[in-house]
């Protein structure tokens, strides 16, 4: 019972950070206090419960790695003028045949670069910021372009080749890629028209508003705009295109950048390295002043501090065994159908919120359903999770799958939700398909 008390606390605890601005990471220290009096209540040792904590809190290494490293590249890119070219070359080039279908152009744009290189990170970091400084320039609502940015991002982060998290499904179930691959594309199909529609609308209602004339013009001034500049993003999206680590990608494009930095902004090697550790911001009165600016790791280790403290909780819930008896009453129900697809859509949300990452969630959601998938294809399994905790992690604000954007961003936590429209149609549509093709099937298993 102690367990229940524990999750609805917890999950108010989160709900209350949110709504409060609070820093999250202060609540799920707090979380992870109670789960450990908890373990204590229920016969573990401190030694169990420090064993369970560093065993979760050592899956989150790899995803620190990725964060140290995305802080570092967005400081660097900034300084060396590679985002500030993205932008001068979007405003010279691309904007002005736009203007109008803005939220259109910026998801379209998402879904296109995280298809091909399988990286929702990746994606904003490439794309999302230029994007976002556009917006600001431009009077656009900024939870509007976030939330178009994020929908694009996991549009590629589900179903590219490329995608870590497709890949691990694909492991996780023991099915075929491809074949998943082609499931998630045929089931997005409606989804993808919906948000299509949708971005469209908002558009004719929040246009891209006449960007100041001398947005390119301080450009130019305040960097040296040459289209070498671009060749560190360029590289990271071959590396990607090429299945190459992500973090070595974004390692070879903070390398580049700070040789062109040095080299054509003429930055010195100590500046460089502050502004890989501190990140970038512009010295003296500038009308970029709040537009090109941020990044570095410092800007990173909040959102490190959650995702270790998530998953150290995430630890402890997995050594408690704490779902078991879920596993067991969901398989005596006989899921079937949509029911068995909302129950996972269910578990999933749970995972997501308690996991705080989308590979803890995912893990979770398919050690508890898989028995109830036992009568069915193993590639039913990885569309339901491809269809539910992949991209309904992106929709927790404190979930890494979202936090992580939106600090990279520097927008609200929870602002964009309302405009990744992409992330909760899916599922929507999804559950009505499954819904009304099991009838179908009922229907005419009942006439033969």
């Amino acid at each position: 019972m102690e367990i229940y008390v524990g999750l609805v606390i917890s999950f108010c605890l989160l709900i209350f950070s949110v709504l409060n601005n609070i820093f999250i990471g202060y609540m799920l220290i707090a979380c992870w206090l109670l789960f450990t009096l908890i373990a204590l209540k229920r016969g573990y040792t401190l030694k169990d419960i420090g064993r369970m904590s560093y065993g979760g809190g050592r899956q989150s290494f790899v995803v620190l790695k990725i964060l140290v490293l995305i802080g570092a590249v967005i400081g660097i890119w900034m300084a060396s003028g590679t985002i500030p070219a993205i932008v001068y070359y979007c405003l010279r080039y691309i904007i002005p045949v736009m203007p109008h279908i803005f939220a259109l152009a910026v998801f379209l744009i998402c879904c296109l670069t995280s298809l091909m290189i399988g990286t929702s990170f990746g994606t904003v970091s490439i794309v999302g910021i230029p994007l976002m400084i556009i917006a600001r320039s431009g009077g656009v609502n900024l939870n509007i372009v976030a939330g178009a940015v994020i929908a694009g991002a996991y549009f590629g982060d589900r179903c590219s080749p490329m995608s870590s998290s497709a890949i691990l499904v694909a492991n996780l179930t023991k099915t075929n890629l491809f074949t998943n691959i082609r499931n998630m594309l045929y089931s997005s199909a409606v989804p993808f028209l919906l948000s299509l529609a949708f971005y469209y609308a908002l558009s004719a209602v929040h246009p891209l508003k006449a960007i100041s004339g001398n947005l390119p013009g301080e450009l130019l001034k305040t960097f040296n705009i040459q289209a070498i500049l671009l060749l560190p993003a360029i590289l990271v999206l071959i590396l990607s295109l090429c299945k190459v680590r992500i973090e070595i990608s974004i390692l070879i494009g903070i390398l580049s950048a700070s040789v062109l930095g040095m080299l054509i902004q003429n930055h010195q090697l100590k500046q460089v390295i502050d502004y890989l550790i501190f990140g970038f911001s512009l010295h003296g009165p500038s009308p970029l002043q709040g537009i090109i600016s941020g990044g570095g790791i410092v800007s990173m280790l909040k959102t490190c501090v959650v995702v270790f403290v998530s998953c150290s909780l995430a630890g402890i819930f997995t050594g408690m065994k704490m779902f078991d008896n879920l596993q067991a009453a969901l398989l005596g129900m006989r899921l079937t159908g949509h029911k068995l697809y909302g129950a996972t859509s269910l578990v999933s949300i749970v995972t997501a919120a308690f996991g705080c990452n989308q590979t803890i969630a995912v893990v979770m959601t398919r050690e508890i359903m898989q028995d109830c998938y036992d009568r069915l294809d193993s590639h039913q399994l990885a569309l339901d999770l491809e269809n539910t905790g992949i991209i309904i992690c992106a929709l927790i604000p404190w979930n890494i799958a979202a936090l992580v954007p939106t600090t990279t961003m520097g927008v609200s936590a929870a602002g964009y939700i309302p405009y990744a429209f992409y992330l909760y149609i899916l599922p929507v549509t999804y559950f009505i398909y499954t819904k009304y093709s099991s009838r179908a099937e009922h229907r005419r298993v009942d006439r033969g």
